[in-house]
């Protein structure tokens, strides 16, 4: 499947289209931090047809340029998704988000509620309380910036990453990947401009308008999920209307990957909504 570069602002984004165009809305799906489109990757083929999936990387991310001086918080990427949307002459879509993409999902919801068809948050942050992965890890790298060498961070990073997966062999393959943008010194000053922006202080404000959201919300965790824990759910739960919650037994943060029948079946059924 061959994807394309589109310049928004002056930084190019890598995305890919997917699915069969048809009478139901399209689906966007957004990955978190520090994962690409490839987090997708399995859901996609078991999509409903007549839909158009579009599979994008964020900036600084996978495929997608560094982010250099284009700043990388939650309303930045929010605000390039809807460039995108423009671009892809999207009106409104069904917006899927996982970890830092349901914070993305989330701002969009907010900010361009005319853009947004309908709500997917899996395992999301909370926009107004950090999970663990992201508190852990940026208080010792923020920290440490300027002593702790592009390995020595990356290793700390591993093993994080690791406690959100069930499977062990996945975790490996897939953090690989994930990785692998992060390697060289540019790299390195992408993930401290993703760490950075990681704690930006504007998202309590998106946080306090999710009463607002009208849409179909469902919401999908993974019971086991280590880094943004199930009680995050049931907050965001509480403080959306109307928001269902799916929780899957026996799966971590990465349930994209390790529960992808299951999550491409709770979309299909809020595609419906």
């Amino acid at each position: 499947m061959r994807g394309e570069f589109l310049d928004l602002g002056g930084a190019r984004l890598y995305y890919y289209a997917a699915g069969t165009r048809g009478a139901g809305v399209p689906v966007v799906f957004i990955h978190g931090f520090p994962t690409s489109g490839h987090l997708w990757g399995d859901i996609v083929p078991l999509m409903p047809a007549g839909h158009r999936l579009v599979i994008v990387d964020l900036l600084g991310y996978g495929r997608s340029d560094r982010p250099l001086r284009h700043p990388v918080h939650i309303g930045a990427h929010a605000e390039r998704m809807v460039g995108l949307l423009d671009e892809l002459r999207i009106q409104r879509a069904c917006i899927v988000g996982h970890g830092m993409g349901g914070g993305i999902a989330q701002a969009l919801a907010v900010g361009h509620p005319q853009r947004v068809s309908s709500l997917c948050l899996i395992d999301s942050i909370s926009l107004d309380l950090r999970p663990i992965v992201i508190s852990r890890f940026s208080a010792v790298v923020l920290a440490m910036a300027g002593l702790l060498p592009t390995r020595a961070m990356l290793a700390t990073l591993r093993r994080e990453l690791r406690r959100g997966y069930v499977d062990p062999a996945r975790a490996e393959r897939s953090i690989d990947l994930y990785l692998r943008p992060f390697q060289d010194a540019a790299g390195r000053a992408a993930m401290l401009a993703h760490i950075q922006a990681l704690v930006h202080a504007q998202t309590i404000s998106i946080a306090q308008q999710l009463s607002n959201v009208a849409v179909p919300v469902s919401l999908i965790w993974g019971r086991r999920d280590r880094l943004v824990p199930l009680l995050l759910g049931r907050r965001l739960q509480a403080a959306i209307p109307g928001a269902t919650l799916d929780v899957i037994p026996d799966v971590g943060h990465f349930a994209p990957e390790e529960a992808p029948q299951r999550i491409s079946e709770s979309i299909a059924a809020l595609l419906k909504r």
